[in-house]
C-alpha cells in the first residue's frame, strides 16, 4: 500500500482493534497496535491446557456462508476461505433432569415440527416464530460506514420486513418467550441475559443459522485472530503484545500518542482506542472528556453479566452429545454470594478436532454472574479460598455432568476455571462483562458515538460503541471510524477484498 504519511495507534488487539489496523494499512496509514496480553485477541480467545484447547468466545459466526450477510465485511479483513465452518444441524438441548427435553434444530421446518409435536397448544406462537426465522434468514445490516446513498438498496430489499423487525425488536426475550405455554421453549428465550435481551437478537441469530451463515469456525476464536494478524503484518503494519497503555497522550485537545505502563511513549497523528470503553474514558483520559450522555451512559445503562467458566478436557468420545446443552437443574448451583443458578450450559467441542485428542473431548461450562467485585475482591484479599471457590464451582459442574454423562467425573483429565477476575486481569473488560452492552427492546443495531466531546484525532471501536458486542462489532465499528479518519485527513478510503485481491475506492 502507498503511505500517506500519517501514523495511527490502536490501543487494543482484540477483532476490534486488528480490523482497524487492516483498513486503516489500506488506507494508507501507517498503523502500530498495542495490545497488553501475550497474544492478540482480547475477549476473542482460547487457550491450551495439556492436550486441551479451551474456547470462551466463539459459538457462531455470522458471515460464514460466500455471499452471506458479512461474508464481503470479513474478506476485506483477512483471507475467509482459508477457514473451515461447521454448520450446527442441532443449535442446543434443553432438558430437565428428569428426561424432558427440547431440541432447538437450526432448520426451521425442522424446529417447527419439534415444537408443534411438543406443544401443539402453541401452534400459532411457534408458526410466528419459524415465520420470523425464514423471513429474517434475509434481512441485510446496514452499513454503518454509510449513509443513506450507501444503504439504499439494502432500505429497500428490506421494505417487506420492517414491521416484522420492529415486532420482535420491541419485545424482551422473556416477553417473547411468555407467549409460549411449553416450559422448555419459555425457558430458551426467557432465561439470564437472554431473556433482558430484545428477542430479535436470538431470532436473527436462528435465521442466521437457518440460512447457513452462522457457523463454527475450526479452532476457534484464534483461528479468526491469527489470520487478520496476518494480514495486518502482510501489509506492513505492527502488532506489539504485552505493551499495556498507561494513558493517553494530549495536546491542545487532540490525542498525539499513547504512554506505555514501561514509560516509553509511542506517537502517532491518531489514536484509536478498542479497549474497554470505561477504562479509556475515565482512566486513559482521566475522565476529562465526558459529557453528561457519556456519563449517564456508563451510571444508568446495562451491560452483559460476567462469568466463571469451567472447562474439562474429557477423555471419553461424546460425539452423541449435543453441541450445546442447557440442564435444568432440580437444586441450584450456588455459584457466588448472589448468584444461584438453576439452568447449566454445557458445550461439547467434538466437532473442533483442534481442541482435543482423538476419541476426547473438550467440554466447557459457562456460568453467569453479575457479582464480579466478589470475585476480584476474594483473589485479591484471600487467594487461597478464591482457589477453593473455584475448586467448588468445578466439583459441583463435574456432578451436573456425571449425572448426565455417566461415567465423565472418572474421565475427567483437565479441570481449568476463570472467573470475573481472571476477564478482568487479562481483558480489562470492565465489570468482566463478556460482551459489553445489552441491546435491550426498542433500541435496534444503533452505534454510539465513537468520538468523545472536546478531544481531536480520537476515535473508539469495539463493543462498547457496538450494543450487542460479538464478533461482527469489530469490523462494524472500525469501518466507519477508520472512514471518518480518512474523510477528515482527505485520504481515499480503499478497502481490497481477499477474494477479488482488486481495489474498491468507497469515497472520500
Amino acid at each position: 500500500m502507498n503511505s500517506n504519511g500519517r501514523r495511527v495507534v490502536i490501543i487494543g488487539g482484540g477483532i476490534a482493534g486488528l480490523s482497524a489496523a487492516v483498513y486503516a494499512l489500506q488506507c494508507g496509514y501507517d498503523a502500530v497496535v498495542l495490545e497488553m496480553g501475550e497474544i492478540p485477541g482480547g475477549l476473542a480467545m482460547s487457550w491450551g491446557r495439556g492436550p486441551y484447547t479451551f474456547e470462551t468466545c466463539l459459538h457462531w459466526f455470522v458471515g460464514s456462508k460466500p455471499g452471506g450477510e458479512l461474508n464481503g465485511i470479513w474478506r476485506e479483513l483477512f483471507d475467509i476461505d482459508r477457514l473451515s465452518f461447521v454448520d450446527y444441524e442441532e443449535f442446543i438441548r434443553i432438558e430437565t433432569e428428569h428426561g424432558d427435553c427440547l431440541h432447538v434444530w437450526t432448520d426451521a421446518d425442522r424446529l417447527e415440527e419439534e415444537l408443534l409435536r411438543r406443544s401443539p397448544n402453541d401452534a400459532k406462537a411457534i408458526r410466528d416464530l419459524t415465520h420470523a426465522i425464514r423471513a429474517l434468514g434475509r434481512f441485510h445490516l446496514l452499513d454503518p460506514s454509510g449513509g443513506l446513498a450507501d444503504n439504499w438498496l439494502n432500505i429497500l430489499r428490506d421494505l417487506p420486513i420492517f414491521p416484522l423487525l420492529s415486532k420482535v425488536g420491541r419485545v424482551s426475550g422473556r416477553e417473547f418467550g411468555s407467549r409460549f405455554a411449553d416450559p422448555l421453549l419459555k425457558s430458551f428465550f426467557g432465561e439470564g441475559d437472554v431473556g433482558r435481551l430484545t428477542a430479535l437478537a436470538m431470532v436473527l441469530s436462528l435465521a442466521w443459522m437457518h440460512a447457513g451463515n452462522a457457523g463454527y469456525c475450526i479452532g476457534g476464536a484464534q483461528a479468526i485472530v491469527r489470520a487478520i494478524e496476518e494480514h495486518i503484518r502482510g501489509l506492513g503494519g505492527t502488532v506489539r503484545c504485552r505493551a499495556k497503555v498507561q494513558r493517553v497522550l494530549v495536546e491542545n485537545d487532540a490525542a498525539v500518542g499513547v504512554e506505555l505502563a514501561n514509560g516509553e511513549r509511542v506517537m502517532g497523528d491518531w489514536v484509536i482506542s478498542a479497549a474497554d470503553g470505561h477504562a479509556t474514558i475515565f482512566d486513559l483520559l482521566g475522565g476529562r472528556y465526558v459529557d453528561p450522555s457519556t456519563r449517564r451512559l456508563y451510571d444508568e445503562r446495562e451491560t452483559f453479566a460476567s462469568y466463571v467458566q469451567v472447562s474439562l478436557g474429557v477423555g471419553m468420545d461424546l460425539k452423541d452429545q449435543p453441541p450445546m446443552l442447557t440442564r435444568i437443574l432440580d437444586s441450584p448451583i450456588v455459584l457466588d454470594p448472589a448468584t444461584d443458578l438453576r439452568n447449566v450450559g454445557f458445550r461439547f467441542f467434538h466437532y473442533d478436532p483442534t481442541f482435543a485428542p482423538t476419541g476426547k473431548c473438550a467440554v466447557t461450562s459457562v456460568l453467569p454472574t453479575r457479582n464480579s467485585t466478589y470475585w476480584s475482591e476474594l483473589r485479591a484479599r484471600d487467594p487461597r479460598t478464591y482457589h477453593a471457590e473455584k475448586h467448588r464451582v468445578a466439583e459441583a459442574l463435574i456432578d451436573v455432568l456425571e449425572r448426565r454423562v455417566p461415567g465423565a467425573r472418572a474421565a475427567v483429565e483437565t479441570v481449568d476455571v476463570s472467573t470475573p477476575a481472571s476477564v478482568i486481569r487479562h481483558t480489562g473488560n470492565w465489570k468482566g462483562s463478556m460482551e459489553g452492552w445489552l441491546i435491550e427492546p426498542g433500541q435496534g443495531f444503533r452505534p454510539l458515538p465513537n468520538t468523545l466531546p472536546g478531544l481531536k484525532q480520537f476515535l473508539m471501536v469495539g463493543q462498547w460503541v457496538m450494543p450487542g458486542g460479538g464478533l461482527p462489532s469489530g469490523p462494524m465499528t472500525a469501518r466507519p471510524a477508520v472512514k471518518a479518519m480518512c474523510r477528515q485527513d482527505g485520504v481515499p478510503f480503499v478497502t481490497r477484498r481477499a477474494a477479488a485481491e482488486t481495489e474498491v475506492p468507497v469515497g472520500v
